[in-house]
């Protein structure tokens, strides 16, 4: 049976993407969903921006409908791609540039994290550091 993404787990992989933000001196939004795309746990670090809230938590949340990393979809979605203009689907919560990646036991995604708050570059390392503590 596959692990389940339980507040105290959601927690430990925040915790660790704080970690990271704050090593690399930035403050971020956080979001971590369950495999029913659901919010379990989110934090904004002191001084994060407020317009990356949503965009955190859209992240996790495109991360979990795709089942891939948000950072993967950003190329299928440029003009004449296959998936141009998926980005205004979803009620536009879909977000499509790095920072969203799914949580996997094993094979099995069983949730995902978003981050946003700083360049699309340390958005993606504080989500694998996040990651790499399922």
């Amino acid at each position: 049976m596959a692990k389940k993404i339980d507040l105290y787990t959601a927690l430990r992989i925040i915790d660790a993407a704080k970690q990271k933000a704050r090593e690399i001196k930035v403050a971020m939004n956080i979001a971590v969903v369950d495999e029913g795309n659901n919010l379990v746990a989110f934090q904004r670090m002191d001084g994060a921006w407020l317009g990356s809230i949503n965009i955190a938590m859209n992240k996790a949340y495109t991360a979990r409908a795709f089942n891939m990393e948000t950072k993967t979809l950003a190329p299928l979605c440029q003009p004449g791609q296959p998936l141009f203009g998926i980005h205004a689907s979803n009620d536009g919560r879909l977000i499509i540039f790095p920072g969203g990646i799914p949580l996997k036991d094993g094979d099995t995604v069983i949730g995902a994290i978003g981050v946003s708050g700083s360049s699309v570059e340390n958005d993606q390392a504080v989500a694998a550091a996040g990651v790499a503590a399922l």
